[in-house]
């Protein structure tokens, strides 16, 4: 193959730069595509890390009395599963997964938020700031659960964002 000389301007011979209404230019909403997905791993990553924490405190808080609390192990399985298949779906541009994911996430996040207003002993703990280093793991576990609903909230955004620009555009008619 022969390839073009470039000359002293520094662009290759045979280009004179008069070709480029003729030259491929990606639409935006490819590029929005892709930005999408690079937050969307982010967040999938945050998120997973998010209720891997809560995994930890559920295993650290359970008593041998009692056992674990079965809505929270629901609730930390549920979540870890469909961030996987969110993952899946962000490789493979697939938005039945992603919806799946939205859905099943938040889920998981309502499921939380259910266990700590259930618990009803946060509510004491902040009204008592004497008794905060006592009660240390209950206010991590409300620190977990309002940090991992902030995630939730840009993780849907992001994934309405992405489902709305890998959709094909809508012809005028």
């Amino acid at each position: 193959m022969q390839q073009r000389k470039i000359s002293a301007s520094g662009r290759p011979s045979g280009t004179d730069g008069s070709d480029f209404s003729y030259r491929m230019v990606v639409d935006s909403r490819y590029t929005r595509v892709a930005k999408g997905k690079v937050r969307l791993s982010a967040l999938i990553f945050t998120q997973a890390f998010i209720h891997l924490i809560g995994s930890v405190y559920i295993y650290l808080s359970t008593t041998k009395e009692e056992g674990p609390n079965r809505l929270a192990v629901v609730s930390a399985s549920l979540g870890l599963i469909s961030l996987i298949i969110g993952e899946i779906g962000r490789k493979q541009s697939k938005i039945s997964l992603l919806r799946v994911c939205m859905l099943g996430s938040s889920i998981a996040i309502l499921l939380s938020i259910f266990c700590v207003v259930k618990a009803k002993s946060i509510l004491e703990v902040i009204k008592i700031p004497s008794d905060w280093e006592a009660k240390k793991f209950e206010l991590l576990e409300t620190a977990h659960v309002v940090l991992g609903s902030l995630v939730q909230i840009f993780l849907i955004s992001t994934i309405i964002s992405l489902i709305d620009n890998m959709s094909p555009p809508k012809r005028a008619s």
